[in-house]
């Protein structure tokens, strides 16, 4: 029994020691590993510190060859500056050098003119000496033959000298007032251009008619009426009268007063299209439309206030001021002319440095007194005027509205403004027309005038009666005389004529001579 015993016990030991033995190979090998392994990482380890010191190397060397290039880059520019600099300053040096040439050159000049100076002074001094010895001797020898004092012959040569003075004063004064007449001229030429050209309005305006159309010639007995009662009404309620002749589809409304007449031709225009014509249907269509001729009056002057640019006017002037569109002069609506002298005025104002708006408002109202001229006595510069003071204009407007055609002296130059735009906007091409028989009356007037007068052999009206031309007898006249006559033929048209704007006289005196070669 002790053999398996013995047997394991060996085995054991065998067992133990085969482990021990194991366990040494191991530890034996894997300390070999170790150091093979560490042998490998300090090689590994000794490789990239080799190869990170070239790196650095490389790195250095790079940063030393940038820096080196920035370095000689930055002298090659210090470099550059101080040649500039220095050609500066050497140009700089020439320019001085230059400077300083010319500089003695000029001290050079200037010594020799001053010597030349110095040299002419001397002999201008003993000219002077040498002539005032001279005129001494003239002196003497002019008191000995002439036998007056000194003290006279001074007196008689300022005289002399002042009388020749005297006559050139008077004619540089005489230039000097032509001069400036022919610039106020071209001024004030420029200035009625610019103005007329600045406003441009309608020249001709419509003209109140007085006849009314009918539908047929049945309408006239319907508007007579039985025994004339519708007809006498309406003459009655109208104020006008009412013609009715032969003439077909056609009834005239005749009348003095303008706006009467308006409201008639309106009334009667309503009840020819109503068509119920009797003395109280007329009655109350006549009413109607008076109103509504009131109301169309004063919207007529607020129209024309405000178109002006006029503020602050009267109601009763307002109302006043638009009657004026019922009124033509010369074919030329006196409303719209109105408006066209407030616009004119008032530019010709500003321009001369006066109150544009004064102007405007002189302009606005000159013609105020045709509205009522009808209906008062005397002229409508007169009832202008003194429609305008009763509802408190001011003085230069009330002169402007009195005086605008030249009747009383001017006192204030809006006057004189307004005439000048009443002239402009009178005498536009086409702005006032009149009949072909007043037309050629006219013509013959201002050549039949002209006719009279001793030494005109012929005189023609041309430019529509806007210039004369007169043919003078040359044997008859001198050129004296065809200029008197010239004068009092303008003054004899200012005298027996009315005409808008101005005529231009031309007084035309040559002689012809010829002769036969045989």
């Amino acid at each position: 029994m002790n053999h398996p015993v013995v047997a394991a016990l060996v085995g054991a030991i065998a067992g133990v020691i085969g482990g021990f033995l194991g366990v040494r190979w191991l530890d034996r090998r894997t300390k070999r590993d170790g150091e093979t392994a560490a042998r490998e990482i300090r090689e590994r380890a000794e490789r990239d510190a080799a190869s990170r010191l070239k790196e650095a190397e490389l790195e250095i060397k790079e940063k030393t060859l940038q820096h080196k290039a920035s370095t000689e880059k930055e002298l090659a520019r210090v470099r550059d500056e101080l040649r500039d600099r220095e050609r500066h300053l050497d140009k700089r040096q020439e320019v001085v050098e230059q400077q300083t040439d010319d500089l003695r050159k000029q001290e050079r000049i200037v010594e020799g003119t001053q010597r030349r100076l110095t040299e002419r002074l001397e002999e201008t001094n003993r000219r002077s000496e040498e002539l005032a010895k001279v005129l001494d001797i003239q002196r003497q020898t002019l008191h000995e033959l002439s036998g007056l004092s000194r003290d006279e012959a001074t007196r008689r040569l300022l005289k002399g000298i002042e009388d020749d003075l005297q006559k050139e004063i008077g004619s540089m004064i005489l230039r000097h007032e032509k001069r400036v007449q022919e610039m106020c001229e071209q001024k004030s030429r420029e200035m009625l251009l610019t103005a007329m050209q600045r406003f441009a309005a309608a020249h001709t305006a419509e003209s109140t008619t007085s006849t009314v159309d009918i539908p047929s010639d049945e309408m006239k007995g319907r508007i007579i009426g039985r025994e004339g009662r519708n007809i006498r009404a309406f003459e009655k309620a109208t104020g006008v009268d009412v013609i009715i002749d032969d003439t077909p589809g056609v009834v005239i409304v005749s009348g003095f007063d303008p706006v009467r007449r308006e409201i008639a031709r309106q009334a009667l225009d309503k009840l020819i299209a109503d068509g119920r014509i009797h003395p109280s249907r007329i009655e109350e269509v006549v009413a109607d439309t008076q109103k509504e001729i009131e109301k169309f009056i004063q919207r007529k002057g607020e129209e024309a206030a405000q178109e002006a640019n006029v503020q602050g006017l009267h109601a009763r002037v307002l109302h006043m001021l638009g009657r004026l569109h019922f009124r033509t002069s010369y074919s030329q609506n006196v409303l719209r002319h109105s408006v066209e002298v407030a616009f004119l005025a008032g530019m010709l104002a500003e321009m001369i440095g006066l109150n544009g708006d004064l102007g405007r408002r002189a302009g606005l109202l000159h013609d105020i007194g045709k509205a009522a001229d009808h209906e008062l006595e005397g002229g409508h510069p007169k009832i202008g005027a003194d429609i305008l003071k009763r509802h408190g204009e001011n003085r230069e407007v009330v002169h402007a509205a009195l005086g605008h055609h030249d009747e009383i002296v001017t006192e204030y130059p809006y006057t004189m403004l307004v005439a000048t735009a009443d002239a402009c906007s009178a005498s536009r091409p086409g702005a006032r027309r009149e009949s072909l028989e007043r037309y050629i009356k006219r013509m013959e007037e201002l050549e039949s005038i002209a006719g009279g007068f001793p030494g005109v052999d012929q005189a023609f009206a041309i430019q529509a009666g806007r210039e004369l031309r007169v043919i003078a007898n040359a044997r008859e006249t001198d050129d004296t005389k065809a200029a008197k006559i010239c004068h009092d033929i303008a003054r004899a048209f200012e005298e027996q004529l009315t005409y808008p704007g101005e005529i231009k006289v031309t007084v035309v005196r040559e002689s012809r001579f010829s002769d036969v070669a045989r």
